[in-house]
């Protein structure tokens, strides 16, 4: 009587007596409290793990699993007639990150807390996050996404730091969120705000006063950087989080007995990607003001900060003009110039120095010389960062280079999201794979046992009904269960190629008109949001919606064809989609995914991957054989071949391939022009026609052909189920826990707990 007994001991009520809130924040408040009893002062050294963003989901259940809890609470509830997963639907999601990038640091901390280690999350408490998608006309609308409530998972400390900046200086304000490992340690979410905020700022949509730094500092994950105050903005908040960071970091290794001499004994600090770079010469501008000799101080920081490069994409690398850190940080100006100067007179090539020909101060260039470890975070990416982007440093650095292939926390994305098929695995091969993934390879020894191939079946049905269920409810969106559920989950990104897969939709569309039926009706399900400024991929997702509208309202093909664009794509939605999912869409550009991480939960559910040999894909493919995923498209080689000559002309594809043209010109055709906007499908049109910059029709014919082998296969349902299980089974290798300790092991040298 775990809850029971809280709520007798809090608010002299009975489970039964309690509304769904109050037994929401009766869990808060239990959870939390039980969390707190688990946080250990153990490991002289610390890992401070600094991100821009970190995607923690819906903390309730996870929590409880973590706790050891869940199963207990949930049968308290239902005894008493209360549903733990309605009471779920009262929590809002953290509005905290936005694509991989955040998931994947909401995965290492669970997985850094489950190992037992010393190590806390620093970032930033935003307001309103990144942003609620919302639909209108068949277009992606941006408007606030507040979800701080009066009791939340936050909880203030008495902690706070001063922050100058060129004009002005402000207070800090640090909030907590518990991590719970999984029956182990409790670690803590450092997030920093500033008490000055003000929602009330923000005008219609997602537009506010961009100058008004006081009120705006913590509003917004990423704010719109398409005009200068924008970018200017980035740099503000940039700066707050690395400073409040760098200043808390310091606090407490002082208090634990360090002489700031002996820094790298009691802290590491891993940067995830170049948004938290300026830590370094913070850091340093810090060790000088305490006292310490600049070169000591650089040789100090040299040894405690590690850099993980997440994609190959420039808006990762970040570049800023020095004119507009003079602006906002000028302090640290002298400091990046010193370390600049310190680089070139080592190296006379001017591509690895930090400030370049046109003043332009480049942050990666900053980690890679003054960080000791450099990591990419799949096989192929840092292969490609060793060989292509990086290799200048590569040959200058070969020791700090290595890779860390990301995972993600089976907790949440089995566990808590697949109770059915957790249920069924233990049932099989018992608990053991719920601390160590790798168990999962022990059924491997099911693949010719008929009855457990239909289970997992059922399963996946079972999956497939909750979802139906979910979309009715909360969005009004009908899908078919027995359809084969293709999706496509992520950032909407050029490279990610979701354009692709539209034109695919366009295809089977005509197909289907011209009456080739498919044996098996087919939804295609797509959800991402769109940087606000980001305005082709605003177009991709404006032809999706429209193609959403032609098809599911045509009777000749919706019976066999659905097209579905979910509606502020979240955690809580992936949550609901991957365990339904079939085929996993992950057909990103050959050597533009760094990774990828939803294609790890995908195969974790049963799925069965369509994809690039781009990114963690490769390993995937490695892992289950190639009977047990489809791959497609041009090589890495050959696409960076491509960039080098500047030779790849997506007009020859479109001219020679009749599909192509058919599908490409549908865009502007009039049926879509009959439900779209005129301007946003002739700039995509336009965009395919004549620069196609992420190749798009490179890869469409070989994409098409073998997603219909795909559907072919899917109607041998024995040999798809096999095909499910092997990923399944594979799929240990994929757990942030190995990442996590790998990650120990190489880089970060903590003690387990």
């Amino acid at each position: 009587m775990i809850l029971g007994d809280y709520l007798k001991s809090r608010t002299n009520k009975a489970i039964e007596d309690c509304t769904n809130e109050e037994l929401y924040h009766a869990l808060l408040g239990m959870t939390q409290e039980l969390a707190a009893q688990k946080v250990s002062k153990a490991g002289k050294k610390k890992l401070y793990y600094i991100s821009a963003e970190f995607l923690i989901g819906k903390l309730l259940s996870n929590n409880l699993i973590n706790l050891g809890l869940y199963d207990q609470v949930k049968e308290e509830l239902e005894n008493s007639g209360k549903s733990l997963s309605q009471i779920e639907e009262i929590e809002p999601e953290p509005s905290l990150g936005n694509g991989g990038l955040g998931r994947l640091a909401a995965c290492f901390l669970d997985s850094i807390a489950t190992l037992g280690l010393n190590g806390d999350g620093i970032g930033l408490n935003y307001h309103l996050g990144l942003f609620k998608q919302v639909f209108e006309n068949c277009l992606q609308k941006e408007v606030a996404n507040p979800w701080i409530e009066k009791e939340s998972w936050l909880t203030p400390r008495d902690v706070s730091y001063e922050v100058k900046f060129g004009n002005m200086t402000v207070r800090s304000r640090l909030y907590d969120i518990a991590v719970t490992g999984y029956r182990n340690r409790t670690n803590q979410l450092h997030l920093f705000d500033i008490d000055t905020v003000d929602e009330g700022i923000v005008e219609e949509g997602i537009s506010f006063d961009k100058e008004d730094i006081a009120k705006n500092l913590t509003l917004f994950l990423y704010p719109d950087d398409s005009d200068e105050k924008g970018r200017l903005l980035r740099i503000f908040q940039q700066y707050f989080m690395v400073s409040n960071g760098a200043q808390y970091i310091l606090d407490e290794c002082v208090a634990k007995g360090c002489n700031l001499h002996d820094l790298p004994d009691y802290a590491v600090i891993q940067i995830n990607d170049t948004h938290p770079t300026m830590v370094i010469p913070e850091l340093i501008r810090l060790l000088i003001q305490k006292g310490i000799e600049i070169d000591e101080a650089i040789e100090i920081v040299s040894k405690t900060c590690a850099y993980t490069n997440h994609t190959i994409l420039a808006e990762a690398l970040e570049k800023w003009p020095i004119s507009y850190l003079k602006k906002v940080v000028p302090q640290l100006v002298p400091i990046i110039e010193i370390l600049d100067d310190k680089v070139r007179r080592k190296f006379d090539d001017p591509q690895v120095a930090i400030i370049d020909k046109q003043d332009t101060v480049h942050m990666a260039h900053i980690d890679i010389h003054y960080g000791f470890s450099v990591n990419g975070v799949a096989y192929l990416h840092t292969e490609i960062l060793k060989k292509d982007e990086l290799s200048k440093f590569y040959e200058l650095y070969p020791e700090k280079f290595n890779n860390k292939t990301n995972g993600i926390t089976f907790r949440r994305w089995l566990l808590h999201c697949n109770h059915q098929l957790s249920d069924w695995i233990s049932s099989r091969i018992g608990d053991g794979y719920k601390k160590d993934a790798g168990q999962l390879k022990k059924l491997e020894k099911l693949l010719e046992d008929e009855t457990a191939l239909r289970e997992v079946q059922a399963i996946k049905h079972e999956c497939k009904k909750v979802l139906k269920e979910y979309l009715l409810k909360t969005q009004g969106i009908e899908i078919d269960d027995h359809s084969i559920l293709d999706i496509q989950i992520k950032r909407l990104h050029e490279y990610k190629r979701q354009q692709m897969n539209a034109l695919y939709v366009i295809h089977k569309y005509l197909e289907i008109k011209k009456g080739k039926l498919p044996k098996r009706p087919i939804t295609i399900v797509f959800g991402a949001k769109a940087a606000p400024a980001y305005v082709i991929a605003k177009d991709i997702i404006h032809l999706i919606l429209c193609l959403q509208e032609l098809v599911n309202n045509d009777k000749d093909v919706s019976p066999y064809l659905k097209v579905v664009m979910v509606e502020n794509y979240n955690v809580t939605l992936a949550e609901k989609l991957i365990p339904a999912c079939d085929i996993s869409e992950q057909i990103s550009l050959a050597s533009k995914e760094a990774s990828g991480t939803g294609n790890m939960k995908f195969m974790l559910n049963g799925a069965v991957t369509l994809g690039t040999m781009d990114g963690a894909n490769v390993e995937i493919a490695e892992l289950v054989g190639k009977d047990n995923i489809y791959i497609f498209g041009e090589q890495s080689d050959t696409v960076i071949e491509h960039y080098k000559k500047a030779d790849y002309c997506s007009k020859d594809y479109y001219e020679k391939n009749p599909d192509i043209k058919e599908a490409v010109d549908f865009i502007v055709g009039p049926e879509l022009l009959k439900i779209g906007q005129k301007e946003n499908l002739e700039r995509l049109y336009k965009e395919l026609l004549n620069k196609d910059w992420f190749m798009t029709l490179l890869d469409y014919e070989d994409y098409a052909k073998v997603k219909e082998q795909a559907y072919e296969d899917f109607e041998d349902r024995d040999a798809w189920m096999r095909k499910m299980l092997v990923n399944i089974s594979k799929a240990g290798f994929f757990s942030s826990d190995r990442t996590i300790e790998e990650y120990n092991r190489d880089v970060w040298k903590l003690e387990e707990a």
